[in-house]
């Protein structure tokens, strides 16, 4: 029986290393917050998979702790500023979403995002410094990597796969007014039907809305490439040593991994290195802590509600949140807070607050009515995959969006954060429970999601390693990538056809009038006769 036991672990440890050596060697470039946790399940299944996985750290991380146990290895790089620097940005930013925005125009608007953007892109570049022009990238060089995978969230992933010679594969929720996809990646976007990022439009527009969708991707280009792209493309020329474009080069990834799907998104065309993978982290849900699951049962037949802000929202004032402690006070359902701010006062019976709140699980729970949430990606797709319907208090970015698309969709109800009241907020939550119809199309969003051939893990993780085994994916790519604008758009076939006709109206022109002038001639040589 000893003898066996051994032979087993034998086989067992060379099936293990026969993996590892038939894995790929996979750098991912460093992101932050919920895009982590979007990129972090796909990296532990390569792992799994026998892949060896490098991630790069840079010192001022906000989340990724290279001191803390890893699957994988870190590579960590450092950067002229500290991660209070990025925190306090980020703090500014929030304020201004969530209390200035409303206040002011759109033109007021638009230069202060512009100084936003131009502190992000700031600080991407020293992001870029300390990779590209560091000792760090002499040990990319001699790690000999097959692939990188980047989030884009953080430009200069592309360039640093094009130095190193290894394919890229992109992993994205989707950029501003789709400027990346539309422009980089080529994807069909036309906006009679399909609504730019961040625009609050659905698929189905009036004529006022289809031309506010123009003028907003339009609008939204022009921010792009001042606080973007011209920055972008002078320090890529400057690595490179020659005029280099930045989407063009970020044109050469090849598979775009978008971390949305058909259950929430709206049709619109897509190209085939284009992979819709919304929900990677989505998990079946895992049993409760002992004290939250006596919590959640004391709810009875009432069931419970799961609200959350999001990780980023910490600095709500006492005034609101008291509004909102008394509306969920109001509600017959046991109520589950995430909140790292002062005890409102008016906090009811039927609410507990916690610090941290095991989402996806609560969502899963089979006592579970309704979701408050602010509208991150993340949080809706856990909420899809469990069928649960969803009360939007949207506080930043894409999550007006986000739950405007599950409005649409008979799954939501839209709040806005600074004018809603006590009564409003308790309405909403009620309505989406009491009415059956959010339930039920909650619950067929979640039925869309399931029906697949894949999960969207697996499906991420085949993309990748098709990458690897065919040294890129270059046949994916359409032939667009290689037509200047005029030529996309068929401008110099247009012109050449209508240069033809204006050329045939002409000779028909000059024949007719050649024609008529015979005939005047003859008809007065007859008369003079």
């Amino acid at each position: 029986m000893e003898v066996r036991q051994r032979l087993s672990a034998c086989a067992l440890l060379l099936f293990c290393m026969t993996l590892s050596t038939n894995g790929g060697n996979i750098l991912v470039w460093y992101t932050e917050g919920s895009h982590w946790i979007n990129m972090k399940p796909v990296l532990d299944t390569l792992v799994d998979r026998g892949h060896q996985v490098t991630v790069l750290v840079p010192s001022a991380s906000m989340y990724m702790k290279t001191s803390e146990p890893s699957r994988f290895r870190y590579e960590p790089f450092n950067v002229s500023f500290s991660p209070e620097d990025m925190e306090k940005h980020m703090e500014n930013f929030l304020y201004f979403s969530m209390y200035e925005m409303d206040q002011m125009n759109y033109l007021q608007i638009y230069i202060k995002l512009m100084g936003f953007m131009k502190t992000d892109m700031n600080y991407s570049l020293m992001y870029l410094d300390a990779v590209l022009k560091s000792d760090t990238m002499e040990k990319l060089k001699e790690g000999q990597y097959d692939v990188l995978v980047a989030d884009p969230l953080f430009p200069g992933s592309d360039l640093t796969a094009e130095l190193l010679g290894i394919p890229l594969v992109f992993t994205l929720r989707f950029s501003m007014a789709h400027n990346w996809e539309r422009y980089c990646g080529q994807l069909p976007a036309p906006p009679s039907f399909v609504p730019a990022a961040m625009s609050k439009l659905t698929d189905r527009m009036s004529f006022s809305e289809r031309l506010w969708n123009f003028l907003f991707y339009a609008g939204q280009d022009m921010v792009v490439e001042q606080a973007y792209w011209q920055d972008l493309d002078k320090y890529y020329s400057e690595v490179k040593g020659k005029p280099t474009s930045a989407c063009e080069t970020m044109s050469r990834a090849d598979i775009w991994l978008m971390r949305t799907y058909w259950d929430f998104d709206f049709p619109h065309p897509f190209l085939p290195n284009f992979k819709f993978v919304g929900g990677i982290h989505c998990r079946p849900a895992k049993p409760l802590p002992d004290d939250m699951e006596e919590f959640v049962q004391s709810s009875g037949d009432d069931g419970i509600v799961v609200f959350t802000l999001g990780s980023l929202i910490n600095n709500i004032t006492t005034e609101k949140a008291n509004m909102i402690a008394s509306a969920l006070g109001q509600v017959p359902q046991k109520v589950l807070w995430r909140y790292r701010g002062e005890k409102p006062g008016t906090l009811g019976a039927n609410t507990r607050i916690y610090d941290w709140i095991p989402q996806n699980d609560l969502l899963g729970h089979p006592k579970t009515r309704a979701f408050i949430t602010h509208g991150g990606t993340n949080g809706i797709y856990e909420a899809i995959y469990h069928g649960v319907p969803l009360v939007g208090i949207p506080m930043f970015g894409d999550q007006s969006d986000n739950i405007v698309h599950m409005l649409s969709k008979g799954a939501a109800l839209l709040m806005d954060f600074n004018t809603m009241t006590t009564d409003d907020l308790r309405d909403a939550v009620n309505a989406v429970i009491n009415d059956k119809s959010y339930k039920e199309n909650a619950m067929r969003l979640s039925s869309i999601h399931h029906d697949r051939p894949m999960t969207p893990l697996e499906e991420a993780v085949f993309w990748i390693e098709f990458t690897l085994r065919n040294k890129g994916a270059k046949h994916l790519r359409v032939q667009a990538h290689q037509l200047t604008w005029y030529q996309y758009h068929s401008l110099d076939v247009l012109v050449f056809l209508l240069t033809v006709v204006l050329l045939l109206i002409v000779l028909l022109v000059k024949t007719c009038t050649f024609c008529l002038r015979r005939c005047c001639c003859r008809t007065e040589k007859k008369k003079t006769e």
